[in-house]
């Protein structure tokens, strides 16, 4: 099979992507063979491979929001069969045995794995997943949308639960790539009223159109205190930005694997008991929840398409702030 191997962090202008070829993995018990169809391409991915997040293994595949059809089963496995729509998400198991697992918490089981991160993940022909842990899709969703779902849109979604924000309420949105623009959606069809901050004139035009009461830059005051905030931008300035325009008692969920640090900011923006919170991974309720509520608004995805062989472009434009919707590799 072919694949798009990270061996070494390295810039994303210098291409740190080495297209290869591999032997196709083969599903070991209770795993599932999957034939790629589409893998999205996240900010996670273009930190892994820039070193921001440092990798935990090497070489690695990354990409962790894959949808492909289910090729081969491993021993033991009977609730698929060939042929199945699965979606391949960030979290890619957990050892179910834990008082975090007990509880529903698995995203944050120390003993987890992630998908491109501690095994590879969707940038290639083919992958395996845990059984467990793949996630059934309808058949007629289509493979290029969908995969911006599985983590940009889950991992939304929790934040936005996470945020505390109540239908109806007053929620701000810091920064508005593509998870952003799918939370939005979510928010709107709440009936929350809606605020963004962005630096991009061009996103604060796109979130109006997608139903934002309000958009504005990122140091701009929201015309109106906010019940509860979620912080995309992966700068820590930004969280210090939200925690202003929040009102008394509000929470500030920052939806980020990395930052770049949290400058000092006075007790007052804490003050009146607002809270601040990180929101880690996600958990299959999570993605259960999300794709069903997608299924019903539903929720509509922007994409920009490349092919594999054009992996380390896709995330060149990324960190360059080219991609207009969410970049998505067409494999199958």
């Amino acid at each position: 099979m072919r694949a798009a191997v990270l061996e070494r962090p390295a810039p994303a202008g210098d291409g740190p992507l080495v297209l290869a070829s591999r032997p196709d993995p083969i599903p070991a018990p209770g795993e599932l063979l999957l034939r790629v169809q589409a893998c999205a391409v996240c900010r996670t991915d273009l930190q892994i491979c820039e070193g921001d997040i440092e990798a935990r293994c090497l070489p690695v595949v990354p990409g962790h929001q894959a949808v492909g059809t289910v090729e081969a089963l491993g021993e033991g496995v009977e609730d698929w069969r060939a042929g199945d729509r699965a979606g391949v998400a960030w979290l890619a198991g957990a050892c179910g045995a834990c008082s975090r697992c007990d509880a529903g918490r698995e995203n944050l089981c120390e003993a987890a794995e992630f998908t491109g991160w501690d095994r590879d993940g969707g940038y290639a022909e083919r992958l395996t997943v845990r059984a467990d842990f793949a996630v059934p899709l309808p058949e007629d969703l289509d493979p290029v949308e969908a995969a911006p779902l599985l983590c940009g849109g889950v991992i939304g979604y929790r934040a936005l639960r996470l945020s505390g924000i109540e239908p109806g309420g007053r929620l701000g949105l810091y920064g508005f790539g593509a998870s952003a623009r799918l939370a939005l959606q979510v928010a709107t069809h709440w009936g929350c009223e809606v605020f963004v901050a962005t630096r991009s004139e061009r996103d604060r035009q796109r979130a109006r159109d997608l139903g934002a009461v309000w958009a504005g830059g990122t140091d701009d005051a929201p015309p109106a205190p906010l019940d509860a905030a979620v912080t995309f931008a992966p700068a820590g300035e930004v969280v210090v930005a939200a925690l202003k325009a929040v009102d008394r008692g509000g929470t500030v969920a920052v939806n980020a694997i990395h930052l770049d640090r949290i400058p000092e900011f006075p007790y007052e923006h804490l003050w009146w008991e607002r809270s601040l919170r990180s929101v880690a991974n996600f958990t299959r309720r999570d993605a259960r929840e999300f794709l069903a509520l997608a299924a019903a608004i539903p929720i509509r995805t922007e994409t920009d398409v490349y092919p594999l062989d054009d992996a380390n472009r896709a995330l060149a434009d990324l960190a360059a702030g080219r991609v207009e919707g969410a970049a998505v590799l067409r494999i199958g």
